[in-house]
């Protein structure tokens, strides 16, 4: 996929962080690891979908886990992983999880 310039707004840094759910939510490890740091299972992740504050905690997670996670999570959204940081940014709550 090819990577798209970070000339992104909230809509697409909610995309990327959609991204970022549905790879932690398909790895067992990152998935227990997110579920233990913030008691959020799969009925949250249905009901906190949409809202942009768990999509930045989301991100925030993804960001703290390493470099295989964002290079994956970036590689699926289609940026350029240093575009992350960037993208975390635009949303709610950055750095308050």
């Amino acid at each position: 996929m090819a990577q798209r310039p970070i000339k992104l707004g909230p809509r697409d840094a909610e995309a990327v962080a959609l991204h970022a759910l549905a790879h932690v939510a398909a790895d067992e490890s990152l998935l227990e690891r997110f579920v233990a740091l913030t008691g959020c299972g799969g009925d949250d992740f249905r009901r906190r979908v949409n809202d942009p504050c768990f999509l930045g905690a989301v991100l925030d997670f993804v960001l703290e886990d390493g470099d295989q996670t964002v290079l994956a999570v970036a590689q699926a959204a289609g940026i350029a992983p240093e575009g992350m940081v960037a993208v975390r940014a635009m949303l709610p709550g950055a750095g308050e999880w």
